[in-house]
């Protein structure tokens, strides 16, 4: 993790260096990326800064003959840091777009700055499925959790996985995923018994993992931000001997995130997730990115968050370019109703919702290679959030 933790600074640094040298040249268009670089979320600024940085290392930094700027500020995961450092961005720097946004708190946080200032606001992770309405100025390129989430819940009940407890980290995401997994579930005739919240930074899970236990079903749902927890999580998992007792580990990819997979080792064999994204996904397109990304990132894999900062600076890069680098209302109706193929596969932004459809993928680890990945066995074509479905 030393490693990786180390590859932040370098990376998110790296974005500033597309900023424009020439004094003489015309003023640049300055886009603010608001992510967390140090601090229990630091994985997240990590991907999401590295997917920018390599969308524009790709597709170049310049629109309407002005240069774009990325200027990074690292909220450090705080909510009240995150509404600061945005206003900041408006004020001082007079950024045309605000970007990033790692956790669903952050998000709010600042739309109503969005709001307020008329400035575009392109969430790349928080992923509460109310986020969007927060403000007319929000588009969203990553997911939401109940998106993601009706797919793995679909699973079981096809595969005759009835009994499941919950198990989630208590904030926006966690409850989403909760509700609309027990929502399919219980429709379907299946029960859950008992839905165990935790807090959002947990790193001793054992008084959950015997509740869990008492319950004796026959799977676990488990949604936890991503990122070392989730490895953490899986090593206690497998050291309580839950699969012995015959209970199956399942839920969105955040539980196997492809950051940290290769710290979970064998007992991550076998886990069903859905998600919107794997390394493994088999597109020539993915190829291509996921050697692009490793070799620009020392060898580091991406993941979701990566891709939400890669198709957020795509979006935000074809709206100027349709409005010659304008900003406001007029760029988020120009980021309104893109459709476009994603390292993920095909996606739209929905011009009503301003938020993302896309396919998502029923997953299960397995080892290709060597390697651990999720490889995608089967398929929903483009999803919208189930909350805006209608």
């Amino acid at each position: 993790m030393r490693i990786k933790q180390a590859l932040a600074t370098a990376i998110l640094s790296g974005l500033t260096a597309l900023a424009p040298l020439a004094a003489h040249a015309a003023d640049p268009i300055r886009i603010g990326l608001v992510v967390p670089v140090t601090g229990p979320f630091s994985y997240m600024g990590r991907q999401i800064g590295a997917g920018v940085n390599l969308y524009l290392a790709q597709h170049g930094n310049t629109v309407a003959g002005r240069k774009v700027e990325v200027i990074v500020k690292d909220d450090a995961g705080s909510p009240d840091t995150t509404r600061r450092l945005a206003q900041e961005l408006v004020v001082n720097d007079k950024v045309t777009a605000l970007a990033g946004f790692g956790l669903t708190p952050q998000a709010f946080a600042t739309a109503t700055i969005a709001t307020q200032s008329k400035t575009p606001m392109v969430v790349m992770n928080a992923a509460t499925s109310s986020v969007t309405e927060k403000s007319p100025f929000i588009v969203r390129t990553s997911m939401t959790l109940p998106q993601v989430t009706m797919g793995v819940a679909e699973w079981a009940y096809k595969n005759k996985v009835n009994k499941v407890v919950t198990l989630v980290s208590d904030f926006g995401p966690g409850i989403d995923a909760e509700k609309a997994f027990t929502q399919v579930l219980t429709a379907n005739g299946g029960q859950v018994p008992l839905s165990l919240r935790m807090p959002m930074v947990t790193q001793d899970f054992s008084p959950f993992l015997q509740r869990v236990m008492d319950a004796k079903p026959e799977a676990v749902f488990v949604f936890l931000p991503a990122g070392s927890q989730a490895a953490v999580f899986m090593k206690q998992f497998a050291e309580r001997g839950m699969a012995k007792a015959g209970i199956r580990l399942i839920g969105p990819g955040d539980i196997t995130d492809d950051d940290v997979l290769a710290d979970m080792g064998d007992a991550a064999l076998g886990v069903i997730t859905s998600h919107h994204y794997s390394a493994a996904h088999p597109s020539a397109m993915n190829r291509k990115f996921v050697e692009a990304f490793s070799k620009a990132n020392n060898g580091m894999r991406p993941n979701f968050m990566a891709v939400g900062g890669y198709d957020g600076m795509r979006v935000l890069m074809e709206g100027l370019k349709a409005t010659k680098g304008a900003g406001g209302e007029a760029l988020v109706n120009a980021m309104k109703g893109q459709i476009f193929e994603s390292p993920r596969g095909q996606v739209l932004i929905d011009a009503q919702t301003r938020d993302i459809v896309q396919d998502v993928y029923i997953r299960k680890v397995e080892r290709v290679g060597g390697k651990l990945y999720n490889v995608e066995f089967d398929v929903q074509k483009f999803v919208k959030d189930p909350g805006k479905a209608r």
